[in-house]
C-alpha cells in the first residue's frame, strides 16, 4: 500500500519543514477485534504538523504514519467483530495511520456515515468533534445556559465546539483572526465573536457577561493567554487547555484568582487516552449527538481539499492559519 512518509528538510534555505512523500510502505494487517478500512479521505490536524516536525511522537503501539482520523469503506472484518461488514461506509478516530491507503481500526471506534455524506465529510468528524465533545462536556462539564469562550473559533475544533455548545443550550463566544472567520463563526451560532488581532478580547468577554466572566474556556493557545483566561472566568469557572500554540512556559501568574474564585485549570489531550476510554467516548458522543448528523443542526465544516500526494501543501496551508474548518486529504485510492 501507499502512505505518506516523512523525510527531513533538504539543505535548501527555502525549505525548512519536513518533506511529505507519498510512496510504498508495508501493508497494514488487522487483528481479530479490528476491521480493515480502505481509506478514501483523511484530514490534517495540528498534531500532524507537530509529529512531522519531531515534536509529538505517536503513543506506544500506534502507527508512526501521520493521520488521526479517516473515512472509508470496510474491506475485511476481524473474527471477533460483530455489527459491521465488508462494504460499510465508516469514519474513525485513529492514534495514527490515517495518511495511508488502508487503516486497521478497532471496531469500537467506528462511526457509520450517513448515506448522503461524502467521505470528505466523514473524515472531517472524528478528531475535532470528539476533541470538542470531550473537552466541552466531559472535562469542562458545560451545562445548558452557561457561557463558553472558544479560542481559535474558526479552526476545526472551534467550528465543532460552537455547534455542540449551541446544540446543548450553551452560549458560545469565540476569538478568531479575520473578519471572514468571525462571520463564519457567527453563522454557526457564536453569540460573541472578537478579532484578537484588532482588539483585546478580555474586555469584550467581560462586557458580554455583565462583568461576571464565562463559565468555561476552551484554549489551544497556551502561555500567552493563560493569565487573561483566568481573568475572564466566572466564579467556579473552568479553563480547559487543549494546545500550546504560543508555548507552554508561563511567566508570572496571579494564582490568587484560582483560589479566590474556585477556578479549575484542566489539561487535556485525546490521542494518548487508553483505547477503552476512546471507545467509550465515541459511544457516548454518538448516543448524545449522533441523531443530529441527519439534521441541519450539526455539520462538518470543510475549508479545502488536497490530493494526498500534495500533503505538504496542505500542511503549509494549516501552518499559515488560512483554514476555516477542516483541511481534507483525498484521492487516496
Amino acid at each position: 500500500m501507499k502512505a505518506i512518509v516523512v523525510y527531513p528538510p533538504t539543505q535548501s534555505e527555502k525549505e525548512t519543514h519536513p518533506r511529505l512523500v507519498w510512496e510504498e510502505v508495508p501493508d497494514v494487517a488487522h487483528g481479530p477485534d479490528e476491521v480493515l478500512v480502505a481509506v478514501q479521505a483523511t484530514a490534517v490536524n495540528r498534531a500532524d504538523l507537530l509529529q512531522a516536525a519531531g515534536g509529538y511522537p505517536p503513543p506506544p503501539g500506534a502507527s508512526d504514519i501521520l493521520g488521526l482520523e479517516m473515512a472509508g469503506k470496510i474491506t475485511a472484518v476481524g473474527e471477533n467483530v460483530r455489527g459491521w461488514q465488508v462494504g460499510d461506509r465508516v469514519a474513525a478516530l485513529l492514534p495514527g495511520g490515517g495518511y495511508a491507503q488502508y487503516a486497521a481500526v478497532p471496531a469500537g471506534m467506528l462511526m457509520r456515515l450517513p448515506e448522503t455524506w461524502t467521505y470528505e465529510q466523514g473524515a472531517a468528524i472524528p478528531e475535532v468533534w470528539l476533541t470538542a465533545y470531550v473537552n466541552l462536556f466531559v472535562e469542562g462539564n458545560l451545562q445548558a445556559g452557561e457561557t463558553v469562550l472558544i479560542h481559535a473559533g474558526a479552526s476545526g475544533v472551534g467550528t465543532a465546539a460552537i455547534q455542540l455548545a449551541r446544540a446543548s443550550g450553551a452560549r458560545p463566544f469565540v476569538t478568531a483572526g479575520s473578519a471572514e472567520k468571525l462571520a463564519r463563526c457567527r453563522a454557526l451560532g457564536a453569540e460573541l465573536a472578537v478579532n484578537y488581532k484588532e482588539k483585546d478580547w478580555l474586555p469584550a468577554v467581560l462586557e458580554a457577561t455583565n462583568g461576571e466572566g464565562v463559565n468555561l474556556i476552551l484554549d489551544p493557545v497556551g502561555a500567552n493567554y493563560f493569565q487573561r483566561n483566568l481573568d475572564a472566568l466566572a466564579w467556579r469557572g473552568r479553563l480547559v487547555c487543549i494546545g500550546l500554540l504560543s508555548g507552554g512556559q508561563i511567566g508570572e501568574v496571579n494564582m490568587a484568582a484560582i483560589l479566590r474564585r474556585r477556578l479549575k485549570v484542566i489539561g487535556s489531550t485525546l490521542r494518548t487516552r487508553p483505547l477503552a476510554e476512546k471507545i467509550q467516548l465515541t459511544h457516548d458522543f454518538n448516543e448524545r449527538f449522533g441523531s443530529l448528523w441527519h439534521t441541519d443542526e450539526l455539520s462538518p465544516i470543510i475549508d479545502i481539499s488536497f490530493p494526498i500526494a500534495r500533503a505538504q501543501e496542505a500542511h503549509a496551508y494549516v501552518r499559515q492559519n488560512r483554514n476555516v474548518g477542516k483541511v481534507i486529504l483525498n484521492e487516496i485510492a
